[in-house]
């Protein structure tokens, strides 16, 4: 293990050219002085590697659960970088970003962390419509109809699914208010008042405003709207970034014998005044233009719609601009009950597991036929990372080949108008969390992308063997 330990180093252009260094389950995760300097194929040429590959300032290297482990403690050794921690390696890393790719970090910073909450929610969400909706089981009942004694099983799965849907703001809260360095306690608190049950919920705003039955406060003569923010993304992500500014403004100024008396009273009075007052409601009419925008131009040009954000996906993964539309999809979760964008993403991940399957089945190689046996399996589940990477990007047309799957699928679940109410698993359990009045024209677009990314790449591939 120590040889090929030594062997990565040199790949990366030596011990000098190591800023930080630290890893997760599967990949060793580098802040490096200059990119340029990495032989990528040399690296991808040891024997413990299964791919590599630079995202958000990091250089991060696939070895896999367990490995990595042995290959850290002796990369450290010989290095003498010291071990450092996941923040301190992304704050080395921030060095290499520009502005937008630091927008971008900051925002998979916030949504990465309660990503696992709304997929689970979206899975259980699924699970219910399974024992709700008819036609699945018997032609016209559902189970619960059929088995009353399912129905609180039901109930308990579908309260448990909505919890953090129904909370979300305070998901949102917690993490974005540590991500601006305040007190995270406090950014729960913040999301939780967003949702306060003495508000009118923001699913019943519309109805009420039209009714004229929208409460309000009378502060010093304005009138605010005592409306809350289910669901919405916006809001508190601004609320957050104030009551962290807010919060270490007063930290530096009050001395710690009060800190508790005056800081976080302070803070929260401030921020929450600021926000039923002027964030809210500015940020909840930007969210609804914004996502009036998307279904505007989707339901003008479909074809075109389809055609891009489903074939263009994987790119943005690259890139890593794909978290940002995390927040979109909840903004239109919020707005109009559903997205029609995260189910492009599902058919993206299959596609990108189609692809690496076909080179386990063309290539000859025994090291790429068990990654690409592997990263197909765990791609075809919704992570596509050891697939991208590992063997996809590396002889590009298998890359290719998915994104033309990707965007013909796109193409025609736009058109049916297929949408999912909640974010599930992104592969082949993702049918789990569409409506099933659609998942006759989802599995069209799944089959597509299982066969389509699958024939080209197998294609391409027995071409290129016989030159």
């Amino acid at each position: 293990m120590k040889r090929s330990t030594e062997e990565i180093i040199e790949a990366i252009g030596g011990k000098e050219n190591v800023s930080a260094a630290t890893h997760c389950v599967t990949r060793l995760r580098l802040a490096l002085h200059d990119e340029s300097k990495v032989n990528k194929e040399m690296l991808e040429e040891i024997d413990v590697v299964k791919g590599a590959f630079s995202t958000n300032g990091q250089y991060q290297i696939v070895i896999g659960n367990g490995t990595v482990n042995k290959v850290y403690k002796d990369f450290v050794a010989l290095t003498g970088v010291g071990e450092a921690s996941k923040d301190e390696v992304k704050k080395a890393a921030e060095s290499n970003m520009n502005a937008l790719q630091r927008a971008i970090k900051t925002l998979a910073d916030i949504f990465i962390p309660i990503l696992p909450a709304i997929v689970t929610a979206g899975l259980l969400m699924g699970i219910n419509n399974l024992l709700t909706n008819p036609g699945i089981f018997y032609s016209n009942a559902s189970v619960v109809y059929m088995h009353p004694q399912f129905g609180d099983i039901s109930s308990i799965i579908n309260l448990i699914a909505n919890t953090a849907f129904v909370f979300l703001p305070g998901l949102i809260g917690w993490s974005a208010v540590k991500r601006f360095g305040g007190s995270e306690l406090l950014g729960i608190v913040l999301g939780l008042m967003l949702v306060h049950p003495d508000l009118l919920n923001a699913w019943g705003y519309a109805e009420a405003q039209e009714q004229g039955a929208v409460g309000t406060w009378n502060l010093f003569g304005f009138e605010i709207e005592k409306v809350g923010y289910q669901g919405q993304v916006l809001p508190v992500l601004v609320a957050a970034y104030l009551l962290a500014k807010v919060e270490q403004f007063l930290a530096k100024r009050v001395p710690d014998s009060i800190h508790l008396l005056i800081v976080p009273p302070v803070t929260l009075l401030l921020t929450g005044f600021i926000t039923f007052a002027a964030i809210g409601p500015i940020t909840f009419t930007v969210g609804n233009f914004l996502t009036s925008g998307f279904v505007s131009i989707f339901e003008a040009v479909p074809v075109l719609g389809g055609l891009i954000y489903g074939g263009f996906y994987s790119p943005l993964v690259i890139t890593g601009m794909h978290h940002t539309f995390l927040a979109v999809d909840l903004q239109l979760i919020a707005s109009i009950g559903g997205t029609f964008l995260w189910p492009m993403v599902a058919l993206s991940n299959i596609a990108q597991g189609s692809a690496a399957f076909a080179m386990m089945v063309a290539t000859k190689d025994e090291k790429l036929k068990g990654l690409a046996l592997t990263s197909s399996i765990s791609a075809w589940l919704g992570i596509t990372e050891p697939a991208m990477f590992g063997v996809n990007l590396r002889y590009r047309y298998p890359f290719i080949a998915a994104m033309i799957g990707s965007a013909i699928a796109g193409i025609v679940i736009t058109l049916a108008g297929v949408y999912a109410p909640s974010i599930g698993v992104g592969g082949l359990p993702a049918f789990f969390s569409i409506p099933t009045t659609f998942w006759g024209n989802f599995f069209i677009g799944m089959g597509i992308v299982l066969i389509v990314p699958f024939i080209i790449t197998l294609i391409i591939a027995k071409v290129k063997d016989k030159k």
